[in-house]
């Protein structure tokens, strides 16, 4: 019986570490493209304790200081981008990570990228979370990562005049990307024959 007990008392534990893990999805790969559609590398996040981390390993740019920030849709439909919606942004507050009234949950300071055309750089997001709850980047169906022409200058409304949006990625959870699976045309031509 005592046996019991403790086999009892040691599970539980290990059943709420498990459903723990279940919520965090962490790191997450997200593929970033341009308006074309073509590749120009990834964003990796992961859980950090003060926010998500966001590494970035991309190439192809215009070198110089580009604005990145977390956008409310995960849709990124080229070439604009305007699909992903506005900043992430759950408080209501104003723009720019120097501004005084606080930031955007989505707001990133820039990218730096190098005369190659090559940008790699870790990033925190503070306060987001890959785990359930307001501050989810991947609330409802998740949210995207978009890249700017220009630098973020900080403090403009409403999102820091840095110009078009030329890099989109969808952050969500590997549960939800797999809902989106490729058509098969095939099924089409299974159709047509059974007619």
């Amino acid at each position: 019986m005592v046996r019991l007990l403790i086999k009892a008392a040691l599970s539980v534990p290990l059943i709420f570490m498990v459903g723990c893990q279940e919520n965090i999805r962490s790191p997450l790969k997200v593929d970033m493209l341009n308006g074309d559609g073509d590749s120009m590398g990834t964003a990796e996040l992961s859980e950090q304790s003060d926010g998500v981390q966001v590494k970035l390993s991309l190439e192809g740019l215009e070198p110089g200081l580009h604005g990145i920030h977390v956008h409310e849709f995960p849709k990124c439909e080229g070439p604009d981008f305007t699909s992903a919606g506005s900043h992430l942004n759950p408080e209501g507050n104003e723009h720019g990570l120097m501004h005084p009234e606080g930031s955007h949950l989505g707001d990133l300071p820039n990218v730096e990228v190098a005369e190659d055309g090559v940008a790699e750089a870790e990033l925190m997001l503070s306060g987001a979370t890959l785990t359930d709850g307001k501050n989810s980047l991947l609330k409802e169906d998740g949210t995207s990562l978009v890249l700017h022409e220009g630098q973020d200058d900080g403090v403009s409304q409403p999102a820091g005049e840095s110009g078009a949006r030329i890099a989109c990625g969808k952050i969500q959870a590997q549960d939800s990307a797999s809902k989106q699976s490729p058509t098969d045309p095939t099924e089409d031509n299974q159709e047509k024959e059974k007619e």
